[in-house]
C-alpha cells in the first residue's frame, strides 16, 4: 500500500509507480495512436471527405453516449472503492477485537497461569496471519514450535485455516470454563469477541469470492472500446490530425478508470494499492504481545 501526502500535488503529478495505468496501457496507447492516425489520413488525404459528409454528425452521438458512459464509470469505481473500504473496516475491526480479547484474557486469567497466556498470545495473532494467507490464496503455514502446546501441530494445511484456529481458541476457552478457571459470565464476555473472528472471516470471503457480475464489467469494456474506436471518424473534421492525441488521451482516461476499479475491487491481493494485510497482522501480533504478559 502506498503511503503519501494527499496535499503534495507536485509529487502526485510527477511521480510514477509501477501501479500506474500508463505503464500497463503503453502498448495499447501506441496502437490507438496508429489507428487514429490511419483513420485521419484516410479521411483527409485519401478519401478527401468534406464537412458535408454524414460522418461529421458522429460527434453528436458521442456527446450523448459520453454522459451515459460517465455514469457507468462513476458507479463502477464507487462500487469497487466500497469493496476496498469495507475490507479496510473489517481488518480494523479484527485489530480492535484482537486487542479487546487480549485485554480480557490478561485480566481474567489468574496470576501465574503462564501456559494459557502463552497459548492466547500465539493463537490470537495466528488467526490474523492465517486469515491473510487464506484471503491471498496461498498455502497456509503454521510455523509455531511450542512444546507446551501440541494442539498447534494438528492443524491441517488442507483445511480452512481460519476456522481451525478459531475452533482451537474456542476449545481452549471452553476448557477454561469447564475447569473453573473462568466463570459463566466471563465466558459470555469472551464469547462475543470469539464469535467476531468467524464473522469477519465470512465477510472478507464474501468480498473475495463475489466479483462484480461479468455481464456488467463486460458491457463497460465493450462500451469503452466502441466509444473510443469511433471517435476519430467524426472529430477529424474539427480537429484534423490533432485527433490522434485527443483519442489517445480519451482512451487512456476511460480505460484507466476501469483498470483502477479492477485493482481495488479485490482489496486482499498483493498489489501496491491493496490493503497491507501483512503489516496489519504484524501489528496485531505486536499489540497482543504487549497486552498479554
Amino acid at each position: 500500500m502506498i503511503i503519501y501526502n494527499p496535499k503534495d500535488w507536485l509529487h502526485a503529478v510527477l511521480s510514477f509507480h509501477r501501479s500506474e495505468t500508463i505503464k500497463k496501457l503503453y502498448p495499447y496507447l501506441i496502437l490507438m495512436a496508429i489507428y487514429a492516425w490511419a483513420i485521419a489520413y484516410l479521411e483527409i488525404e485519401y478519401l478527401k471527405l468534406s464537412e458535408k459528409s454524414w460522418l461529421r454528425n458522429i460527434p453528436s452521438m458521442h456527446s450523448l453516449l459520453g454522459f451515459v458512459l460517465s455514469i457507468l464509470l462513476v458507479f463502477r469505481t464507487n462500487t469497487a472503492y466500497d469493496r476496498w473500504w469495507e475490507g479496510r473496516k473489517l481488518w480494523g475491526q479484527l485489530t480492535n477485537n484482537s486487542r479487546n480479547l487480549a485485554l480480557r484474557i490478561e485480566s481474567l486469567l489468574p496470576e501465574g497461569d503462564k501456559g494459557n497466556r502463552s497459548f492466547y498470545k500465539k493463537s490470537i495473532p495466528l488467526f490474523a496471519s492465517t486469515l491473510r494467507e487464506h484471503l491471498q490464496s496461498s498455502q497456509t503455514r503454521f510455523m509455531l514450535d511450542e512444546k507446551d502446546h501440541p494442539e498447534f501441530n494438528h492443524l491441517d494445511e488442507n483445511k480452512h485455516g481460519p476456522n481451525q484456529v478459531a475452533a482451537m481458541i474456542f476449545k481452549r476457552t471452553d476448557t477454561l470454563y469447564r475447569e473453573g478457571v473462568i466463570s459463566g459470565d466471563q465466558l459470555i464476555i469472551l464469547n462475543a469477541e470469539l464469535l467476531s473472528f468467524t464473522d469477519i472471516c465470512g465477510a472478507c470471503e464474501r468480498i473475495k469470492n463475489t466479483p462484480i457480475p461479468f455481464t456488467y464489467t463486460s458491457f463497460i469494456k465493450k462500451f469503452i472500446s466502441i466509444y473510443v474506436l469511433t471517435l476519430p471518424y467524426g472529430f477529424v473534421f474539427s480537429l484534423g490530425y490533432f485527433v490522434v492525441p485527443a483519442v489517445v488521451f480519451a482512451f487512456y482516461v476511460l480505460t484507466s478508470l476501469e483498470l483502477i476499479a479492477e485493482e481495488i475491487e479485490d482489496p486482499f491481493g498483493t498489489d501496491v494499492n491493496d490493503l497491507p494485510l501483512e503489516k496489519m497482522a504484524d501489528n496485531i501480533r505486536k499489540h497482543v504481545g504487549e497486552l498479554i504478559h
